[in-house]
Parts: structure tokens; sequence; C-alpha cells
């Protein structure tokens, strides 16, 4: 049964929108604040963590924004993310960016939840924060990987927005990427991430 894991970049106080800036938001490019040595630091962290799942969740937009980014570059981490089985979940049909895509089309919440006991390992969930507060809401998460980088931004979309009910948490790990980002990581006590 596969492990569904949320990692995503996040400002202090929580903006998780536009971090490199190029998405048009007037405040956006908050993750380029850091300076070279958290920005290096937290490629080596970003990099293992790819090496350790199996496949990658992303939302229609996300995938969008990953694919104009990742399918012409190379490198070892290039390679990696275009290499990992994809599965996008899009509510208008779609065809997929790259070749090893599956879009899941039908309702977000059952498709995940079939996808869960379909793969074996780590699925992580990169820069989609609308359809992670949608996994969080339906108990699917077992686990959260925040990379909060020193800067408030003071406006934005925030991966927690409102909920039915309170989501309990566990810290399992806490560690400092470069000189100042925070890397959190909570395991969900829900159904999804019972530990």
């Amino acid at each position: 049964m596969g492990k569904l894991i949320i990692s995503t970049n996040s400002s202090l106080d929580g903006v998780v929108q536009d971090p490199d800036g190029k998405e048009g938001f007037r405040l956006g490019g908050w993750f380029n604040e850091s300076g070279g040595a958290d920005l290096g630091a937290w490629a080596e962290v970003e990099f293992e963590e790819a090496m350790g799942a199996a496949a990658l969740l992303l939302g229609r937009r996300s995938d969008e924004w990953f694919a104009a980014r990742w399918l012409a570059r190379d490198g070892a981490f290039a390679d990696r993310l275009n290499s990992l089985p994809k599965y996008v979940v899009s509510s208008t049909p779609r065809q997929a960016h790259w070749s090893n895509a599956t879009v899941l089309n039908g309702d977000a919440v059952e498709e995940v939840r079939k996808l869960k006991q379909t793969v074996d390992g780590d699925i992580l969930v990169y820069a989609s924060y609308l359809l992670g507060a949608t996994l969080i809401e339906h108990d699917l998460v077992d686990e959260l990987r925040l990379m909060i980088f020193p800067v408030v931004v003071g406006a934005g979309l925030r991966l927690f927005g409102a909920t039915s009910h309170a989501t309990p948490v566990r810290l399992v790990e806490t560690r400092t990427v470069g000189a100042g980002v925070a890397y959190v990581r909570y395991r969900f006590t829900t159904a999804g991430g019972a530990a």
C-alpha cells in the first residue's frame, strides 16, 4: 500500500503560492529570498526525497508547471523527476505531458484512495496545494513534509484552509537545512496516517 506524502515549500507565515515568482502573484518569488547555501541544501533534500519515491501525484496546474520546467532539463534530479511514474488529478479530460503519466479524471478522493492501494511505496505530492488540502480534508495523507523558508510573505494562498474537522498530527522530525530553512516532518494520526 502506498504512503501519501505532501512535500511542499512554505513561507514562515504559511504561504505556498508562487514561490519562484513565475506565476504572476504580486508577492511571488519569496523562495529566492534565501541565499545560495539554503537553496543548495534544499535541492539536496529534495533530491533524496525524489530518489526514495515510487510515484508523483500532481494536480493539473502543478503538472503543467513541472512539465514546463523539467521535461527539457537533464542531470540526476531532472532524470529522476522525469522517470518517476506520475498521476495527474484533473477534473477535465486532457493529455498527459509525460509518457509515464496517467491522468485521473474521476472523483479525486476516490481516485487517490484507489491509487494508494495500487502503488507500493511513497507517493509524493509536490506543489499541489489545492489537491493537498482536499486530500488532508479526506484523511488520505500519511505524512506532511514542510520546508519552511525564513520569510514572511504577508498574503497569498496557504496549504491549510477551512476544514470540517481537526486533523491531529505527530511531529517525527525537524532539522535545519542550509543556514535558515526549517525542515519539519509530521505524520498524520487519522485513518490515512495512523502510525
